[in-house]
């Protein structure tokens, strides 16, 4: 008889990996030995049936090994594995394919997006992961390709581009998801100016099968469809939104009911944010801060619910859902469970769209609550054309793209929540891309409409975990960290709940109780969500750890700065960790000459150039790119050796010629001491 192929051969990863396809996925949810798609199961509920690892034995577990990613930004994906054979990207949409039985690699495929373009991304040069259909591996570059891999061998199979145009800031940082032998997409860049969609192409040949819009075009031009036909009418033409994109970009949550066949689609924030600029008679701006729901086939539009009509505040609705069948009312109910940036948690009808409940998880000041239809009853002063107000939730959000997870036998979801205070003050005489200094990322392609902090907020920030009832709307614990931007989550029928945090732990709770049941540290910060599995009757649980994101940029809660790395338990694990990296950082900046009349001009032109990436010089001590008032002061003095075709370009550090003049970086030279000696405490 014929003998199997040994485990990891090139022969085995084509067996396995071939025979993943819808049927195998939804066979898969009812054993979760593997975890085959982004979510591990349709729903993306996160909630694994195993507990081989549980509330009694967690204390045991320890590293198998770990896997150097390679790289210094932020890595936000959740491990694909299927029979030991892993599937995990880095920052700047590497995929990485890794033995799980030797931790070591197979293959790695670098899409070689240009560095240069690092710019065209709000939020980092991330990815949050791959597809795995039919021995093909799925993966959206960074910038803007879709491309099949073979999952053997890591070599191209197909590639296709996504952009409607390349004038536009376009990028792809979210999963492909694939549905009826479709890869489905979506595209970030609302804040850019870009207009959003989505678009499946066949996963056999790179063919387009459909696209959706998600914001209505050019009125002066025939509508793609019905449903941009409605939309255009809860749009002001006079804001000539289309000029501008209008938003709506799908850049994350992307979710599959085959039994219903439909496509859910979390749609995102209006550009600019401002509302009264780009809708200045008001109107709900369909099909912005919604879910919607497509045909898997046609991509045919079938109903929506707009969480946040009249977007204002950037609340984005592109976070991950999960479709779960739950009792309300003593009748099951098939519904999306939603928490998406406006800080309110949603039960929706995944059949009809309806509006079931929603109840806040943090404080919010911009509603009072939702009303019967499924509205929010907003505070007047929230949208004030005039004045600034604190956000809360601020842009940030409440619950950003961070995976949450559901536990059927708890019945809670357990969701990485958050505040980041963000003052949002209309701002006078904008247009877009005219790039006003003191315009917040102006001089990289931001376009909000609001100065950012022109006022100094006065909340506070913080970071939880929070363990939510969707059924009675209600809050069953929670555990309070240090900082925002902490890790998904992971839940198990071992009565677990996995999640790593901002200042590098990874930690394992009772999922009923809360209480914290064993821990290990992680060489950095933690965003992404982890994924376990069996093998070879061993159940395992996998992290990909690298900080990042859009407020790991310039912001951090440890001074550990590791690399990119896999980290992997199993009880009984004895691999040693790996040397802790300290986070190299200079004293404050101290003996630049500069004019003290430079440093108004160059506070300006430093917030429309640099804050966004580096923080405020003294004040934030650095993310995964470095703080301007922690650097030497050689570096500072010659700033334009950096700021021009600089040595950083490799990194993702944009080129500013043409952008600014050398006397622009003389005043941000001003700027940077001058502050680094406003905040320097006094000396003894």
């Amino acid at each position: 008889s014929a003998q199997s192929p040994p485990k990891g051969s090139p022969e085995h990863i084509k067996a396995v990996t071939s025979a993943v396809d819808q049927n195998s996925i939804k066979a898969n949810a009812a054993t979760s030995n593997d975890w085959p798609t982004i979510g591990l199961d349709y729903g993306e509920t996160r909630f694994s049936k195993l507990n081989q690892i549980n509330t009694d034995n967690v204390k045991n577990l320890g590293l198998m090994w770990t896997y150097n990613l390679e790289s210094s930004r932020g890595v936000e994906a959740t491990p694909l594995v299927v029979d030991g054979i892993m599937y995990v990207t880095a920052s700047w949409s590497v995929v990485h394919a890794i033995d799980v039985r030797t931790g070591k690699r197979i293959w790695s495929f670098d899409p070689e997006v240009s560095r240069s373009i690092g710019y065209k991304g709000c939020c980092d040069v991330v990815n949050r992961g791959v597809a795995l259909h039919k021995g093909k591996v799925f993966v959206g570059a960074y910038d803007g390709r879709l491309i099949a891999l073979d999952a053997v061998t890591g070599k191209k199979v197909w590639e296709r581009d996504t952009l409607l145009d390349r004038e536009h800031s376009y990028t792809i940082t979210g999963a492909p998801r694939v549905v009826n032998g479709k890869v489905v997409i979506g595209n970030g860049g609302a804040e850019y100016g870009a207009r959003g969609y989505v678009t499946a192409y066949d996963s056999e040949t790179g063919n387009q099968a459909w696209r959706w819009f998600v914001v209505p075009g050019d009125p002066s031009k025939p509508y793609e469809d019905e449903s941009m036909e409605a939309a255009a009418k809860t749009w002001d033409p006079a804001g000539k939104y289309w000029v501008n994109g209008g938003g709506g970009t799908a850049w994350d949550t992307i979710t599959f009911d085959p039994d219903l066949n439909l496509v859910y689609i979390g749609t995102g924030n209006g550009s600019p944010w401002n509302r009264h600029l780009r809708s200045p008679a008001g109107g709900d701006n369909l099909y912005l801060a919604s879910i919607v729901a497509l045909n898997a086939d046609t991509g045919k539009y079938v109903w929506h619910y707009q969480e946040t009509p009249g977007d204002h505040w950037d609340y984005t609705s592109t976070q991950p859902m999960i479709l779960a069948d739950i009792n309300i009312d003593g009748a099951p109910r098939k519904v999306i469970l939603h928490a998406p940036k406006n800080g309110f948690f949603f039960v929706i009808d995944r059949t009809n769209g309806k509006f079931i409940s929603a109840k806040n998880f943090v404080d919010v000041n911009w509603a009072t609550g939702y009303d019967a239809n499924g509205r929010p009853m907003e505070v007047a002063a929230a949208r004030d054309p005039e004045k600034g107000m604190d956000a809360i939730p601020g842009p940030y959000g409440a619950h950003n793209w961070h995976p949450m997870s559901f536990n059927p036998m708890t019945g809670l979801v357990y969701l990485p929540a958050q505040g980041v205070p963000l003052n949002l003050t209309p701002q006078k005489g904008w247009k877009h891309n005219a790039n006003q200094p003191g315009e917040f990322g102006g001089n990289t392609g931001w376009n909000t409409g609001f100065v950012l902090n022109a006022t100094p907020p006065k909340n506070l920030p913080f970071g939880r975990l929070i363990a939510w009832d969707p059924v009675k709307q209600k809050e069953a614990w929670k555990q309070e960290y240090v900082a925002p931007w902490n890790g998904g989550t992971l839940t198990t029928a071992g009565n677990l709940v996995f999640q790593g945090t901002a200042d590098g732990r990874f930690i394992a709770y009772n999922a009923t109780s809360g209480e914290k049941l064993w821990e290990s540290p992680t060489g950095t910060g933690v965003v992404a969500a982890a994924s376990t599995y069996m093998l070879d009757g061993k159940q395992y649980v996998s992290i990909a750890v690298g900080w990042g994101g859009v407020f790991g940029i310039a912001a951090r809660a440890t001074e550990a700065d590791n690399p990119g790395t896999v980290y992997t338990f199993a009880i009984g694990g004895k691999a040693p960790l790996p040397p802790i990296t300290k986070y190299q950082m200079e004293n404050l900046v101290e003996g630049v000459k500069y004019n003290p009349a430079d440093v108004g001009p160059g506070t300006l032109l430093y917030v429309s150039s640099c804050v966004t990436c580096h923080g405020v010089p003294g004040v934030d001590k650095g993310g995964n790119v470095r703080n301007l008032g922690y650097v030497g002061a050689e570096t500072i003095a010659n700033l334009k050796n950096f700021v021009f075709k600089g040595p950083h370009l490799d990194k993702g550090m944009p080129d500013f010629t043409g952008k600014l003049s050398d006397d622009d970086v003389v005043k941000i030279i001003a700027f940077i001491q001058g502050t680094a000696d406003a905040v320097r405490p006094p000396k003894k």
